[in-house]
C-alpha cells in the first residue's frame, strides 16, 4: 500500500473523528467532538463510577499530542515509518474513555497517557496495555479498509477501537464475562458500530464468521498457537500473537503470515508480557504447533 493512500485513508479516519459538533449523535464511521461533557455522559451511559474533574480532562488532552508524538517517533523507529493511518486512529480514539477498573469500579481515566507508558489494571486480572506497544501491534498488521479483523482478548476495548476506525469490521472475544459485557456498552454506546463482541473462549476462534480474517491479534500469551486461529486466518492474512509461560520473562511477540498455498511462516519480533490466555487452552493438549 502506497504512503498516499496511507494519508487518504489518514485523512478519512480524522475526519470522521473530528467533524461533528458535541451535540450531534453518532453514526457509523463518525462521533461527536469529544468535550468534556461527551466523556461524563458516555461514562453515566454506559452505568460507570465518574470521578474525573473538569481539569483533570484538560490536563488529559494536553498530554495527548505528546504521547501520539512520542508514539510516531518509535514507530517510525521500528518500521521505518509511522502508519499515518494508525497515527490518524490513535489520535481519534479517547483513551481515558477506555481507562476503568471494572472489578474495582473505579477509573484511571486521569492517568490516560501517561509519559511512560504502562500497562493498567482494567479488574479481573487484564489489563489495557501500554499505548505504544497497541499501536505497534496494530501496524504491525498492516491495517487496511477492507479487513476483517479478530481480536483475542478484548480487554478494555481500545485495541478494538484503534481497529474500528481503519478496517471494515472488527470481532473480539473476552473470556471474562463480566467485562465483556461491560465493554460491549462502552464500544456501542462510544459509536463504534463496527465492533462485535462475544463473551466465550478465544481459543476457538470465531468461526461463525464466513470467509475468515485478514488480521487475527492475541492480546494475551499463549503456550503455544490455537490451530482453529490458523485454519481463520486468510490466504495472505497475518496473525500477531504473544507466545510464551506466564508471567514475566520468555514470552515473545510472534508474527505469522499465510501465503497464497497456505502455507504458514513465522516471524520472531519483540519480547513482551501479557496476561496468559486461559480456557480451553490449559485442557488441551498441545497436538500441532505451527513453525
Amino acid at each position: 500500500m502506497t504512503n498516499t493512500f496511507r494519508r487518504a485513508i489518514s485523512s478519512v479516519v480524522l475526519a470522521a473523528c473530528g467533524a461533528l459538533s458535541a451535540s450531534a449523535e453518532p453514526t457509523k464511521g463518525t462521533r461527536p467532538a469529544w468535550t468534556f461533557e461527551r466523556y461524563s455522559d458516555l461514562v453515566r451511559a454506559t452505568e460507570r463510577n465518574m470521578n474525573m474533574s473538569r481539569e483533570a480532562f484538560d490536563a488529559v488532552q494536553a498530554r495527548k499530542p505528546i504521547a501520539i508524538a512520542q508514539t510516531k517517533r518509535y514507530l517510525a523507529s521500528r518500521f521505518g515509518e509511522a502508519d499515518s493511518a494508525v497515527i490518524a486512529a490513535f489520535e481519534c480514539v479517547p483513551r481515558e474513555y477506555f481507562h476503568y477498573n471494572y472489578e474495582r469500579k473505579q477509573s484511571s481515566a486521569e492517568d490516560a497517557y501517561e509519559t511512560f507508558g504502562t500497562p493498567w489494571p482494567i479488574g479481573f486480572g487484564a489489563t489495557i496495555s501500554e499505548y505504544k506497544l497497541q499501536c505497534y501491534m496494530t501496524q504491525l498488521g498492516r491495517p487496511k479498509p477492507t479487513d476483517v479483523v479478530l481480536e483475542i482478548g478484548a480487554g478494555s476495548g481500545f485495541q478494538a477501537a484503534l481497529f474500528s476506525e481503519i478496517v471494515k469490521e472488527v470481532y473480539t472475544i473476552e473470556i471474562v464475562e463480566p467485562l465483556g459485557n461491560a465493554v460491549r456498552e462502552v464500544l456501542k454506546k462510544g459509536g463504534y458500530d463496527n465492533v462485535r463482541v462475544s463473551v466465550g473462549d478465544g481459543f476457538y476462534g470465531w468461526p461463525e464468521v464466513k470467509g475468515g480474517f485478514d488480521i487475527i491479534m492475541v492480546t494475551c500469551a499463549a503456550r503455544y498457537v490455537p490451530p482453529a486461529l490458523i485454519q481463520q486466518l486468510k490466504v495472505g492474512g497475518r496473525l500477531i500473537i504473544p507466545v510464551g509461560p506466564p508471567g514475566r520473562g520468555g514470552q515473545v511477540l510472534y508474527l505469522y503470515e499465510k501465503d497464497a498455498q497456505g502455507k504458514v511462516r513465522s516471524m520472531r519480533d519483540l519480547s513482551v508480557i501479557f496476561v496468559p490466555m486461559t480456557g480451553a487452552i490449559d485442557k488441551q493438549r498441545e497436538t500441532a504447533h505451527v513453525e
